[in-house]
């Protein structure tokens, strides 16, 4: 399955919506999309993973080097997993507790929204 990723927002988060696999293969299209939201000089990101079925090593390696760029830059990220497969690809790794993971799109731009950028 292709990977999709589109951007809109809500308020001062800019969200990144993201369906299909993220792999090695696809994984570039959603670094750059983060990338070019970060060097735009957005600080509150939420990364909508909701239509994700499959993430590899690739994409967790991604969302952990947007997460540290926006952490040095006084900004946040929250990420939405609704796919119990890819919440296990956090939970294995032990990012669950680095990452700011909610259930829902709306729980995870109020907790982007609600930190002080």
């Amino acid at each position: 399955m292709p990977i999709s990723v589109t951007t809109s927002e809500a308020g001062e988060v800019n969200i990144v919506h993201v369906s299909g696999e993220i792999d090695v293969a696809s994984a570039a299209v959603l670094r750059d999309a983060l990338e070019a939201l970060i060097a735009d000089g957005r600080r509150r990101l939420t990364l909508d993973l909701g239509g994700v079925t499959f993430m590899d090593s690739t994409g967790l390696g991604i969302v952990v080097g947007r997460l540290k760029k926006l952490t040095r830059h006084g900004g946040t990220l929250t990420v939405v997993v609704s796919h119990e497969r890819v919440l296990r690809v956090f939970t294995i790794t032990g990012l669950d507790r680095l990452i700011d993971i909610h259930p829902d799109l709306e729980g995870a731009v109020r907790a982007a929204g609600a930190v002080s950028a």
